[in-house]
């Protein structure tokens, strides 16, 4: 087996990775950071590597969430985990047939053109296959942290599989290129 390309950029799902998935939530005070997050970005930080978020958030085109609510949330996660470079959100709908939608490649390859670097450089660190599925698309290497929503067939096909935040870290600064 060959070794996993290096990545000069992290990308994360929001929702279920870096925070507890709150359904829809447009609330920053329901935010709560996933265990190992801070730790793990930190290290990520520490290696010199950009870091952005790129989140579906259909609630906005379900009319349940606004636009600002979104923002709040993201600037919530910003203050207890960031700075991220970038948050990339697709507001659309399942059945809106955008391109910026995961499993779709678009805010993958929007979110490494605002961080400078191509696609084919950054990992995604998501918890289902959409995720996984949205890295490949761009050419980005996925790493899947499943949740307890990640159905078997996706941990099943996704290349990497990390059980925590810490250990896909690991993985990924396992082939950071130095120099």
């Amino acid at each position: 087996m060959s070794r996993p390309r290096a990545v000069e950029a992290v990308l994360f799902d929001r929702d279920g990775t870096l925070v507890v998935d709150v359904p829809y939530n447009g609330d920053p005070t329901k935010v709560e950071v996933v265990p190992g997050a801070a730790d793990a970005l930190a290290r990520l930080r520490d290696a010199g590597l950009p870091l952005a978020v790129v989140s579906n958030q259909s609630g906005v085109a379900r009319g349940w969430l606004t636009v600002e609510q979104v923002d709040a949330v993201n600037r919530r996660v910003d203050e207890l985990l960031g700075p991220f470079v970038t948050f990339v959100v697709c507001p659309h709908g399942p059945s809106d047939g955008c391109e910026c939608r995961k499993p779709r490649p678009g805010m993958v390859l929007a979110a490494a053109a605002r961080l400078g670097v191509r696609p084919e450089q950054c990992a995604l660190v998501g918890d289902i296959g959409a995720d996984v599925e949205a890295a490949l698309a761009a050419g980005a290497r996925p790493v899947l942290v499943p949740t307890p929503v990640t159905r078997r067939e996706e941990v099943e096909a996704a290349p990497e599989v990390a059980p925590d935040l810490l250990a896909a870290v690991d993985l990924l600064l396992s082939s950071v290129r130095v120099g």
